[in-house]
């Protein structure tokens, strides 16, 4: 038998509010963070996640609430003292060093042998995929390497906690990309709970195990990626979770938490209670739908939910693997976007096509 119970809290925050005089940057903070998981801090610039990324390390003191580490009070204990550390976004290697002396940097005062401090240190290289480099002059790196190098140095005093501080913002698109997938595998490997901090709501959804995300300095929903991304609770998480085309609606009837809804353009849904995430009531409301929850239907195709629409496709953005139509359907105020992947023998469409779209009611969540 399988067991499902979450693993134990590594990190408790409880009512975390920090004030940078009459600024309120954190406000009331309070999550869980698990053992083993890899967990994103997700929002806009000024949202509070560094500030509170620095308060776990100990480099932020908080003006009230609590910050557990491993079910010990954090309140008054050194950064040096806390059983985490942090990778900052600018890396901070020592261009003067060795690849194997900037890693070794960390135990200077560890008490340790010189020979011991060898073993950790090709220890550390061989996790990250560094071998080979710990005599190379760290200037020589490219910015990958020296990501990778800033980890390992982290890592080597093995810390129960990794911070991430934007780490791969300086990265090329290709390097930022790849390097999220030798993140996600390091993690699993070494099995420490990682923190990351991000406004990037594509490398939070790749990476992460569970997301925060912050707005103005609170918690506006904590969740995994999927119900992130299928049901966000709130219109603003919808809007910065990834892209998604708000369509006006009328809820007509409401039972059980289940709601009946006329769309603009598409017509009557009927809605469960997991679609509702503010609830429903009676009267104006709004629909979301992701883009690739809508289909355009070529020659010959049907709607497997039986439901469909017609409109005209306003514009046509291709992106090689995919093309990004927006389409105005008939009915509607405004237009949709709707994502198709190119397949062999499938046209794009132009500017001004007729196209029929298919839709699903179960892909709709209802905001007030």
């Amino acid at each position: 038998m399988t067991d499902t119970t979450p693993p134990s809290a590594i990190i408790t925050l409880d009512k975390v509010h920090k004030y940078y005089g009459d600024y309120h940057a954190l406000r009331g903070i309070s999550a869980e963070i698990r053992q083993g998981e890899f967990f994103s801090l997700l929002g806009p610039s000024g949202c509070g996640k560094t500030t509170l990324l620095r308060a776990i390390a100990g480099f932020e003191d908080i003006s009230s609430g609590e910050i557990q580490l491993s079910g010990r009070n954090m309140e008054g204990v050194p950064p040096n003292r806390r059983p985490t550390n942090m990778v900052f976004q600018s890396y901070a290697i020592f261009p003067h060093l060795s690849v194997a002396e900037n890693v070794a940097f960390g135990l200077r005062k560890s008490g340790k042998t010189p020979g011991e401090k060898r073993r950790d240190v090709a220890e550390a290289l061989e996790m990250v995929g560094l071998a080979d480099f710990g005599k190379r002059a760290a200037h020589a790196l490219s910015g990958g390497q020296r990501q990778r190098v800033a980890l390992a140095r982290a890592l080597i005093l093995k810390p129960k906690v990794l911070l991430l501080d934007e780490p791969l913002s300086a990265l090329d698109k290709k390097m930022r990309e790849q390097m999220q997938v030798e993140l996600i595998k390091l993690q699993r490997e070494v099995g420490i709970t990682f923190i990351l901090v991000t406004h990037d709501q594509e490398e939070a959804l790749v990476m992460s195990d569970r997301i925060a995300v912050m707005f103005e300095g609170e918690i506006a929903q904590l969740d995994d990626p999927e119900m992130l991304y299928r049901r966000p609770q709130s219109r603003r998480v919808a809007e910065f979770i990834g892209m998604m085309n708000f369509l006006p609606a009328e809820v007509v009837d409401v039972a059980g938490g289940k709601a009946e809804v006329e769309v603009a353009g598409l017509g009557r849904a009927a809605l469960e209670a997991g679609q509702c995430p503010g609830g429903a009531a009676k009267g104006a409301a709004r629909i979301g739908l992701r883009p690739e929850s809508l289909t355009i239907l070529f020659e010959g195709q049907t709607a497997e939910s039986g439901r469909s629409a017609e409109g005209v496709v306003e514009e046509v953005v291709y992106y090689g693997d995919m093309t990004y139509y927006d389409v105005l359907i008939h009915g509607a105020p405004s237009k949709v976007s709707v994502s198709m992947r190119n397949m062999p023998g499938r046209r794009v469409l132009e500017r001004g096509d007729p196209a029929r779209l298919a839709w699903d009611p179960r892909a709709m969540v209802l905001f007030p």
